[in-house]
C-alpha cells in the first residue's frame, strides 16, 4: 500500500470514528435514580384566594399571574396591555396592594389573595369606585379601565395609611389626600384615549375631595398657574 493510499484511509477513520463520537455524545445519559428528560416543561402547585374564592392550579413556573388569571381562571377583567410592566393595564390588588400581574409569576403568590375588577363590585352592586368611573365617564374605549380602577382604589387606601410618594416634597410627612397626589400616584396607568381629567375627578368624589378647592389652594401657594 503506497504512502499516498493509507493517508487516504487514515483519513477516513478518522472522520468516521468522529461522526461516531458525535452521534454517542447526542444521545442523553440518565444517571442511576435521576428522572429521564422531558420535552415538558417544569410545573407546580400554587394556591391562592381570587376574589375571596379559593384556588388551586397546576401551572407552568413561567406563568405570569396575569395569564393564570385569565387563561387558567377565565377571568378576563383584567387586561393585557404592553405586557411588560408600563401601561398598568394588568393592575390588580394582592393583599390589598397593587401590582403589574404582568411582571409577576403566579408561583410566587402561594397563599396570597388576589383581588380583580371582578372582584371589587358587581353590575347590581358596584363599588363606589366603579361607579364614580361611570357617573364621571371616567372612560372611553375601556381597555385600561379595570387597571385603572383598581389602581385608584389601591391609591386612596395608600394615603390614608401615610404611605409616601415619589412626588411628595417633603417625604418624611404624611401624605395629603388632593387631586395633585392622586394624578401623580395614577401616573403608573396609561389611558390612551385621554381620560386623565375625568378619572380624577371620579377619585376625587369617592376621597371626598373637591377638584376646585385643591385647584385654589394650590393657585393661593404659587404651585399651579391660573
Amino acid at each position: 500500500m503506497s504512502e499516498t493510499a493509507h493517508f487516504e484511509v487514515s483519513r477516513r477513520a478518522v472522520l468516521a470514528g468522529g461522526a461516531a463520537s458525535v452521534g454517542i455524545s447526542a444521545i442523553p445519559s440518565v444517571a442511576e435514580g435521576a428522572a429521564p428528560m422531558t420535552d415538558q416543561p417544569p410545573k407546580m402547585a400554587v394556591t391562592f384566594k381570587i376574589n375571596g374564592k379559593a384556588q388551586a392550579l397546576m401551572l407552568d413556573t413561567r406563568t405570569t399571574l396575569l395569564d393564570a388569571l385569565r387563561d387558567h381562571v377565565g377571568l378576563m377583567g383584567t387586561k393585557k396591555g404592553c405586557d411588560h410592566g408600563q401601561c398598568g393595564a394588568c393592575t390588580v390588588l394582592v393583599n390589598g396592594t397593587r401590582i403589574n400581574s404582568c411582571l409577576s409569576l403566579a408561583v410566587m403568590h402561594e397563599g396570597d389573595a388576589v383581588t380583580t375588577i371582578e372582584g371589587l363590585g358587581t353590575p347590581e352592586d358596584l363599588h363606589p369606585m366603579q361607579a364614580a368611573f361611570v357617573k364621571h365617564d371616567g372612560f372611553q374605549c375601556g381597555y385600561c379601565t379595570p387597571g385603572q380602577i383598581c389602581s385608584a382604589v389601591a391609591v386612596l387606601e395608600e394615603i390614608k395609611a401615610g404611605i409616601p410618594s415619589h412626588v411628595q416634597g417633603d417625604v418624611s410627612g404624611t401624605p395629603e389626600m388632593t387631586v395633585l397626589e392622586m394624578r401623580e400616584r395614577m401616573s403608573g396607568n396609561i389611558c390612551r384615549c385621554g381620560a386623565y381629567s375625568n378619572i380624577a375627578e371620579a377619585m376625587a368624589e369617592v376621597a371626598g375631595v373637591r377638584i376646585a378647592e385643591t385647584h385654589e389652594a394650590k393657585m393661593r401657594d404659587g404651585e399651579v398657574r391660573a
